[in-house]
């Protein structure tokens, strides 16, 4: 099983550690509602070094990375960061990623479960582009630091790098203590946040410089079922749930990382098929009546007729209700009468809501 570069401070400070994706990633150090409350108060710190790292370089690489990506690539400035998916010909989400663009490369940060195939798919189609593909995900850490008063603990480590660092961009830190890092403005959460990828040798120390950067704030390590929580709050996707290979883009929801009328892509035709066409299913929000936390897969009725399913589900921490996302035939969407979720047999109410259920006004 892989392990981050600070797999021993998981340990030492009583993570508890679990599989994913053939990782022993920490889930949680307290409790996931109290990891929770403080990343939406102030500040958590999440090892994310599961993550998959890939590095373009050659004169090709925007070129190439246009071509296998939904969003338009070679439009982007340097430093500019953008969301995108990796699709099949017939338009099935391979996975969802983010492609940085820095002075001498191309980054892309892929999902764990998903790295080993997401580089066997490119490999399929560089053949006729000059660019060159490294795997650094076994070099690196990489951290997420999100919650509001993140960027004050930015600026105690790296200072004016808050205000010169807008959101979806991305820069490249020398430091004396942590070699290079680099860092970027997206985040997870439904807060404001920055990521930071760093050598895995000097990855404890970057790690444990951001926790006690600023005692005022008092960031708290975070573990992945907090991480969870919060992105299901915040409507964002997560692969596996509310992507695949049988879902596309479009009926996901996500068609503003998809450049339909700019250039060829893998799976632009069929997409656009789509885009013609009536999308029949939707990614939307549920609140359920009661406390029961509904789980993936769970069928959803509509006078007594099945009309979709859920794709991910917790108690909503922030909002004190049980909350899910599910994927429905938008016939069911008329009017606003409310859809029952099965759950082990048992119907309860839910109400169909827009995404996201909580976003920082």
């Amino acid at each position: 099983m892989y392990q981050s570069p600070i797999a021993d401070w998981h340990q030492e400070h009583h993570a508890r550690l679990v599989e994913f994706a053939g990782w022993d990633m920490p889930v949680q150090y307290s409790t996931i509602v109290e990891e929770h409350h403080r990343v939406r108060s102030a500040a958590g710190l999440f090892d994310v070094s599961h993550m998959g790292r890939l590095t373009f370089t050659g004169p090709d690489s925007g070129k190439f990375l246009d071509f296998m990506l939904t969003c338009s690539v070679e439009s982007m400035r340097c430093g500019q960061v953008r969301y995108s998916l990796m699709c099949r010909e017939d338009g099935g989400i391979l996975d969802d990623v983010l492609v940085y663009r820095t002075a001498n490369e191309w980054q892309l940060v892929v999902n764990a479960s998903n790295r080993l195939r997401i580089i066997e798919w490119l490999d399929r189609f560089r053949s006729e582009y000059i660019v060159s593909i490294e795997d650094r995900t076994f070099a690196t850490a990489m951290f997420a630091l999100q919650g509001p008063r993140s960027p004050d603990v930015l600026e105690v480590c790296f200072p004016k790098l808050p205000e010169q660092l807008k959101r979806y961009s991305c820069c490249e830190v020398s430091s004396a203590q942590f070699g290079e890092v680099f860092v970027s403005r997206t985040g997870y959460t439904g807060e404001d946040g920055f990521e930071f990828v760093a050598s895995a040798d000097s990855a404890e120390a970057l790690w444990t410089a951001i926790l006690l950067a600023d005692k005022n704030v008092g960031v708290v390590p975070a573990g992945l079922g907090s991480r969870n929580t919060l992105r299901l709050e915040a409507g964002m996707p997560l692969y596996g749930s509310e992507l695949n290979e049988d879902t596309d883009p479009l009926t996901a929801g996500l068609g503003f990382a998809v450049k339909l009328d700019g250039g060829d892509f893998v799976g632009r035709d069929r997409l656009q098929q789509i885009d013609r066409s009536s999308i029949t299913r939707k990614r939307v929000g549920l609140i359920l009546e009661g406390r029961r936390i509904v789980r993936d897969h769970c069928p959803i009725q509509l006078d007594s007729v099945e009309v979709g399913s859920t794709t991910s589900g917790t108690f909503s921490p922030t909002l004190d209700k049980s909350i899910a996302m599910a994927m429905l035939e938008t016939s069911a969407l008329v009017g606003s009468q409310p859809v029952s979720v099965i759950l082990r047999n048992t119907p309860v109410v839910a109400r169909v809501v827009p995404l996201p259920f909580y976003s920082r006004s």
